[in-house]
């Protein structure tokens, strides 16, 4: 690997930001960009995790007491209502149900700590799902020229400021648009990539070659601090990867092909380091369920279950710092109220997201419910009447401490729904 100073401020001007090129290191390895800021007071950590692909929101939370309006339109795909059979859904409330995958957040949702927001989204109507993943993160539905999301917009506007080079990450191969912005987030796929797999002697490489370009003891210029927060980095990486992490309260992360369980270790080991995480980001995809869903016993059962089972075990293992942690999920778009010719389910509209932390208002379904009768649907979909910028707003402001929603969510009047306390 041959890198001279010329073609790293080469890398650095494509980037278009201060920070470190992912030519740098070897391919293998995580990317890195970092911004430099001073240190100060600031509000939970925030995970959030984007359900890729439309999740089957009516199966995962299941609205069983709408009765004929659900089951018909879904002979096939459907989840029994509470006490017919073991496949049966979970009772929330009496009206909604878990699907019997997601079983395992029941306890979280009895204590109030888990809350379930149902017949919400993105107002566009596109069923690309390209278009809606990009209007959702960048929070300006129907708008492509943002250029910013809202996690990273919000990143900007906090009255705060933190230096550390993990303020914000994106669990995964690609950095979600939502942490799009002029703070640069960090891209990592694993902690362990850093000094495991036997790859030792090429990181002693890029490091030494880094090293040799920049002042790093005592950097006189911007790109040498960049170069030093590299160094801190790779080096807090290594101690944590190294540690031999054991997740508490006899957790256990679900060993799944989608690195779910993983990330969420990862994010719970950076939280508990105290490295000056505010921001985690991270996906479960494969939610695009044309054909043969398997709602029951199949594909979809499965990775629903690694969902359920990925949040209880990070309930389990942070249950000292819930308090200052509040997670959510959203997906672009849910899925058609009648299932299809292939036992599947096509792009709908409406879907549900999740609030689970300390400072959640929970136990409780939010939703002004528009039932599926077909008068009520929005051209055969579950119509949204809770707008979900306005949940991710009630973070944003109670929990993230941020009152600057006019900068994260632009062109959009803000309405209070009562999910979170307020952080004291």
């Amino acid at each position: 690997m041959i890198l001279n100073r010329r073609d790293f401020l080469a890398d650095l001007t494509k980037l278009g930001t201060l920070g470190v090129s992912k030519a740098l290191f070897p391919a293998w390895m995580p990317r890195l960009a970092f911004r430099a800021q001073s240190q100060a007071a600031r509000g939970d950590v925030l995970v959030c995790i984007f359900l890729r692909g439309g999740i089957d929101g009516l199966s995962a939370i299941v609205p069983y007491g709408d009765g004929a309006h659900y089951y018909d339109a879904r002979p096939t795909l459907a989840v029994p209502e509470p006490g017919a059979d073991s496949s049966a859904a979970v009772d929330l409330d009496g009206f909604f149900g878990l699907h019997p995958a997601l079983a395992p957040l029941h306890d979280i949702y009895s204590t109030g700590k888990l809350l379930v927001v149902q017949a919400t989204g993105s107002t566009d109507p596109s069923r690309s799902h390209f278009d809606a993943m990009q209007f959702m993160e960048y929070g300006t539905p129907g708008n492509k020229t943002t250029g910013t999301g809202w996690i990273g917009r919000h990143l900007q506007s906090v009255a705060w400021q933190n230096n550390s080079p993990f303020r914000a990450i994106g669990m995964g191969a690609m950095l979600p648009n939502s942490l799009r912005g002029s703070i640069s987030p960090l891209s990592l796929r694993s902690i362990a990539d850093f000094h495991l797999r036997g790859r030792e002697d090429q990181l002693a490489q890029a490091t030494d070659m880094l090293a040799s370009l920049y002042s790093i003891e005592a950097p006189a210029d911007a790109l040498g601090t960049q170069a030093r927060l590299v160094f801190e980095a790779v080096d807090t990486l290594q101690s944590l990867g190294a540690s031999g992490y054991q997740p508490a309260n006899g957790a256990v992360y679900p060993s799944d092909d989608f690195g779910f369980g993983m990330g969420l270790q990862q994010i719970a080991t950076l939280i508990k380091a105290d490295v000056g995480l505010e921001v985690a980001c991270i996906d479960v995809g494969g939610w695009d369920t044309h054909e043969n869903q398997g709602t029951l016993d199949g594909y979809f059962n499965n990775l629903l279950a690694v969902l359920g089972r990925g949040l209880a075990a990070f309930y389990a293992d942070m249950a000292d710092y819930l308090p200052n942690i509040t997670v959510v999920t959203m997906s672009e778009f849910g899925r058609r109220v009648a299932e299809n010719a292939s036992l599947g389910t096509d792009h709908g509209h409406g879907n549900f997201m999740l609030l689970m932390g300390g400072g959640v208002l929970g136990g409780r379904v939010y939703s002004q419910w528009p039932t599926l009768a077909p008068e009520a649907l929005n051209d055969g979909d579950l119509a949204i009447t809770t707008d979900y910028r306005d949940v991710l707003a009630e973070v944003v402001q109670q929990r993230l401490l941020n009152p600057a929603l006019d900068q994260v969510f632009p062109n959009h009047t803000v309405t209070p729904l009562g999910l979170v306390v307020p952080r004291a």
